[in-house]
């Protein structure tokens, strides 16, 4: 027997009214952490001793600047995504809930403009 509406069980919608989209959001950013931290493991693995002018010069490349940015994000996002979970799952009080996310938020935040406007400044030439 499920407490369910019939129209909640066609939707896939829970209490919160989001149905899957969180769950399919964290799997979405895991799938393009793994291929975007295969990407940047080998290709760092073949600057393995390069002086930096030639790493700066690397990052200066526009593919490689967009994969950066691309790689920040998602990282920011999936850790975002995570956490909220945790916090939801073992954090009861309700102060304590409401804080715990916020600063999970602006945590995640600060990371990501910190990482894009880092590569930003390295691609534009300005380290």
């Amino acid at each position: 027997m499920s407490l369910r509406s019939d129209l909640g069980r066609v939707k896939g919608l829970g209490a919160a009214h989001e149905g899957v989209n969180h769950w399919r959001l964290q799997r979405l950013t895991a799938l393009a952490l793994i291929l975007l931290a295969l990407w940047f493991v080998t290709t760092l693995m073949g600057l393995i001793g390069a002086p930096h002018e030639e790493v700066v010069a690397w990052v200066g490349q526009i593919h490689v600047t967009v994969l950066l940015l691309a790689l920040s994000l998602a990282l920011f996002w999936h850790l975002k995504l995570g956490l909220q979970v945790v916090i939801e799952d073992y954090v009861h009080t309700p102060w304590l809930l409401i804080a715990a996310q916020i600063a999970v938020r602006a945590f995640a935040a600060l990371g990501a403009l910190v990482a894009v406007v880092s590569i930003l400044k390295i691609s534009v030439g300005m380290s």
